[in-house]
């Protein structure tokens, strides 16, 4: 703009601009009126779904959204909480009930049947005794072929189980992922495995027989030299410091079988690996576990007791060979149903509380991801390796 002589510029007596608070925009009186604080009285924001509402995971003031954990399976690949645990040890069986229930039936089933025969003849043999003819050799064999087969019949159950937790240990390392798996498939996996299974439990058992001789041997002794006084008085914190040692040989050595068919180790690596895994977080892993065999006890009452009463009343009314066989029978249904229903629950447990441990101890959810995006056409064994150790990422 050109001034007066001329030349370029602000006009004459233009000053310096004083430069201040913005000036108001809008019409005069725009803006809240006085005393708005906030919405009316009765005012609710509109229901997820309306135009404008942010949709679920949208985090205002934490970058926007937070995306949900990955689910490819039973369990979200993060840490896990004890509703996880249990929750995923039912939605396997949910997903794939013929590997599971199925499964688990036929072993049950089998065992108990076994067990059942074993145990029927020398029930015979011992009612058709007459002690007041037959010699005592004879009454002897009887009562000692009765007890060797209610070993081995406990021996037949003991063996089935430990197959049963192999062959549900497959199952579930699928089910993590989404993936089923036939029983010939689960079989083929578990069949290597065996030999390595029963070395771990047998581990175990002697462990608690040693404890358990142990102290019973230091009572003896002490009823011997000193008295049976001194033997109770010393016999109630000995069975008392037994009974938590055998629940601690149990909680260090819990993912050992686990560890032996998913991570496919021998039998010393799989128990120092347990321990490594479960010596950080003794009382959660010990916690939960107990908790869940609380559950399973529970379930498994109330579904037998029926069976039970009818096994009692046999038992109770009917002294005869063929009642106390009719009486084992309703008794070995009950056992079975009881094992049906409650060995995947607690197998489930058992090997949820292994992979919750190597997440939290070895960020394990990043290696399980990796199997997210496998296509579906893949083999159904295609995420097997994951769980080997070589897998996971060292800290």
């Amino acid at each position: 703009m050109s001034n007066d002589a001329g030349g370029y510029g602000p006009p004459p007596g233009y000053g310096t601009p004083a430069y201040g608070a913005p000036p108001a925009y809008g019409p005069s009186g725009y803006g809240p009126p006085p005393g708005y604080y906030g919405p009316p009285p009765g005012y609710a924001p509109p229901p997820p779904g309306y135009p404008g509402h942010p949709p679920p995971g949208y985090q205002p003031g934490f970058g926007g959204f937070t995306p949900p954990p990955l689910k490819p399976g039973i369990i979200p690949l993060r840490p896990l909480t004890l509703s996880d645990v249990f929750n995923g040890a039912f939605a396997y069986v949910r997903a794939n009930p013929k590997a599971t229930l199925g499964l688990t039936a036929i072993v049950v089933v089998v065992a108990q049947l076994i067990s059942l025969l074993l145990q029927v003849g020398p029930i015979a043999a011992v009612s058709s005794v007459d002690y007041a003819e037959q010699s005592r050799d004879m009454e002897i064999a009887a009562v000692l072929g009765l007890a060797l087969s209610t070993t081995l019949g406990a021996l037949t159950t003991v063996l089935s189980a430990i197959v049963l937790s192999g062959l549900l240990t497959v199952v579930i390392g699928r089910a993590v992922f989404g993936a089923d798996i036939s029983i010939g498939d689960a079989w083929r996996r578990v069949r290597g495995r065996l030999l390595a299974l029963f070395g771990i439990v047998g581990i175990e058992v002697l462990g608690a027989t040693l404890i358990i001789g142990l102290v019973i041997g230091i009572i003896a002794m002490v009823a011997y030299i000193i008295g049976g006084v001194a033997a109770v008085v010393l016999g109630i914190p000995l069975g008392l410091a037994a009974i938590a040692a055998l629940f601690y040989l149990g909680t260090i050595l819990l993912f050992a079988p686990t560890l032996a068919v998913l991570e496919r180790l021998p039998v010393m690596a799989s128990i120092r690996r347990s321990i490594a895994l479960v010596k950080k977080d003794f009382w959660r892993v010990l916690g939960i576990w107990l908790l869940g065999q609380l559950v399973a006890a529970i379930i498994a009452g109330a579904v037998s007791i029926p069976f039970s009463i009818g096994g009692q009343l046999f038992l109770g009314t009917d002294p005869s060979a063929s009642g106390t066989v009719l009486a084992l029978v309703l008794l070995s249904i009950g056992s079975a149903i009881g094992q049906i229903v409650t060995a995947p629950f607690t197998a489930g447990v058992v090997v949820l509380l292994y992979a919750d441990r190597r997440i939290r101890a070895e960020a394990f959810d990043l290696v399980l991801q990796t199997g997210f995006g496998i296509p579906p056409y893949a083999p159904s064994d295609s995420t097997d390796h994951l769980w080997l150790t070589s897998q996971t990422p060292q800290r």
